[in-house]
């Protein structure tokens, strides 16, 4: 299979896929007559393992680890249970992080008045407050 026909086969581009194999996470396919990379169905599903992983957020070094413990068949699935479980809280900590950053920006957009741009609680909001000043963005 040639390498653009893998891209299309996993919804991935071909920059991306040579970018994994130069990462390491597919290995260098074997090369035509005409120096083509030839794919092969066992390339086409590990793309396939690593583009959903990375749908869900996982790090490459993270998709590099599932891939490696997957390779071992017999072994015991904790590792992979725990690895998707700091996984999942990483993403329940950036989902707090945006709900607390909404909540900041809706209470500043709720005290606009109207008005001018110089007169702007918005923008007034986002200048720095320095030390000794008498009040944002302004000189003493």
């Amino acid at each position: 299979m040639t390498i653009g026909k893998l891209a299309r086969e996993t919804g991935t581009t071909v920059e991306t896929i040579r970018y994994y194999e130069q990462v390491g996470l597919i290995a260098a396919p074997a090369r035509t007559n005409g120096n083509y990379r030839a794919f092969r169905p066992a390339d086409l599903e590990r793309l396939r393992f690593i583009r959903r992983t990375r749908d869900l957020g996982f790090s490459l070094d993270e998709v590099r680890a599932l891939l490696d413990m997957a390779i071992e068949r017999d072994r015991d699935c904790g590792e992979v249970d725990e690895l998707a479980k700091r996984h999942l809280n990483a993403i329940d900590q950036k989902i707090a992080d945006l709900v607390a950053l909404r909540r900041d920006l809706a209470s500043v957009i709720a005290r606009c008045a109207g008005g001018t741009v110089a007169d702007c609680q918005i923008l007034q909001t986002f200048l720095p407050r320095l030390p000794g000043k008498s009040g944002p963005g302004t000189a003493s």
